[in-house]
């Protein structure tokens, strides 16, 4: 469990970052209209999150930062007695307070933040003196207010009313979640344990006749039944035969059949980080012959990524050194005529960045323009360096349709000063170990 102290000591590092004369804004989010009178379940935005550890949507935090002095203020939603009875309890300023280390926490979110920007960036009040920065995180798409507002309206309506310049805080508040505390990393050991009991329970589940779904299904519950409903850091992907050379297979309807491979990609999140793994069975219990040889090529791919991964290397080097294994093995194996075409059957990168998004964001030092956002994924994304302390998937795979067969095996790491802990070796992924679970009748 991440604790006030941590979370207060990154607002304190975002401070360092922010120029005197300024202050953030930082959303929870509401949840978005998925239909006539459904909402799609709310999912707090990740940066609120990771500078405050509440998940209550209509809230925001806005800190203030002027010489000699850094303030920090959380919003949170009004008790409505007649809505919790309807739609559950808020957390009340005190329990906001434990949660955060926030000790300024107001109430009534929107109209609160209205007043208390109004006093803070209005040249009339100044009550900080002369603020000409604000800072937002205008990751898109954010809805910020119960009238259906978007943070591109609030940063609009911002700027007009108070002549102030808008950054992205986005990046700012990213670079720090690159890096993961031994709080963080042990939120994801925790979620790669539940998501290590999903997969025996799948595992045992897996023969043929079986709908894929059920085998989806199996996971879910199992998680949730280990992790207080805490739920899946993504949607399961649960591939037999073909169907796993589709990387985000969507559709788990299909029957598995006698000689099937049953590829699941899957994770378990707690305190919101994810776990991401990919596991390759044969549903009769053995692989053939041919499924053994692309099998080991894709598990020898896997376990020379983590042998090369450590501080300096980019997941750029990570995705040049799997495409030269894969070609080379391929190629030796007779699987390939050339080493060229091994872009028919591995067409994805090995690695991306792990934390309280599946595939969570990196980002360079370079900022974007003043009044420009963060341009989805950054440009660089595959050019920075890792460093100690990052989390990454290693998940190289062959994908061969025409064969009736996609391979991946993922593991997520823990780079290390000089290399890189597998946090997901307890999760046996061997062709022995694997035959072996289903010869001792699925123990």
């Amino acid at each position: 469990m991440i604790s006030a102290n941590e979370y207060a000591s990154r607002r304190e590092k975002v401070f360092e970052k922010m120029a005197e004369g300024s202050a953030l804004v930082v959303f929870s989010g509401l949840a978005k209209k998925s239909s006539a009178d459904e909402t799609y379940p709310f999912e707090v935005n990740r940066n609120f999150y990771y500078l405050t550890g509440i998940q209550q949507e209509d809230s925001a935090l806005l800190l203030v930062k002027v010489p000699g002095d850094r303030e920090a203020f959380l919003f949170i939603s009004d008790f409505d007695p007649v809505k919790e009875k309807w739609y559950g309890r808020k957390l009340t300023p005190l329990e906001a307070r434990a949660s955060s280390g926030v000790n300024n926490v107001l109430v009534g979110a929107s109209n609160a933040l209205e007043a208390k920007l109004k006093g803070i960036l209005d040249a009339d009040d100044a009550q900080f003196g002369k603020v000409h920065t604000l800072y937002l995180d205008l990751e898109e798409e954010q809805k910020v207010n119960a009238e259906g507002g978007s943070i591109d309206d609030f940063s609009r309506a911002m700027s007009i009313a108070y002549d102030v310049q808008i950054r992205d805080c986005y990046p700012l508040i990213v670079r720090l979640r690159m890096v993961k505390s031994e709080a963080e990393i042990a939120e994801l050991r925790e979620a790669i344990r539940i998501t290590k009991l999903g997969i025996l329970g799948v595992m045992a589940k897996a023969r043929v006749g079986v709908k894929e779904y059920e085998l989806a299904d199996e996971f879910l519950r199992i998680v949730n039944d280990n992790s207080a409903y805490q739920g899946l850091a993504f949607p399961t992907i649960m591939a037999s035969g073909a169907h796993g050379a589709c990387l985000h297979y969507p559709t788990p309807l299909d029957e598995v059949k006698l000689g099937d491979l049953i590829l699941m990609d899957l994770g378990a999140r707690n305190g919101l980080y994810c776990a991401d793994v990919t596991r390759t069975i044969p549903s009769s219990g053995t692989y053939s012959d041919f499924q053994r040889t692309v099998y080991e090529i894709v598990l020898g791919c896997n376990q020379a990524v983590a042998s090369f991964a450590r501080p300096g290397v980019t997941l750029g080097e990570l995705n040049d050194h799997t495409i030269e294994y894969l070609a080379s093995e391929c190629y030796t194996k007779g699987l390939i005529n050339r080493k060229e075409d091994i872009v028919n059957y591995y067409f994805h990168h090995v690695s991306h960045s792990i934390g309280l998004d599946t595939h969570d964001p990196i980002y360079s030092e370079v900022d974007p323009e003043p009044g420009k956002r963060y341009a989805g994924r950054d440009k660089d994304y595959y050019n920075i360096p890792l460093v100690a302390g990052m989390v990454i998937s290693d998940e190289p795979g062959l994908y061969m349709a025409d064969r009736g067969i996609g391979i991946r095996v993922e593991d997520d790491l823990l780079i290390t000063s000089n290399g890189c802990e597998r946090l997901t070796e307890a999760i046996f992924e061997s062709p022995a170990d694997i035959e072996a679970f289903y010869a001792n009748g699925r123990k």
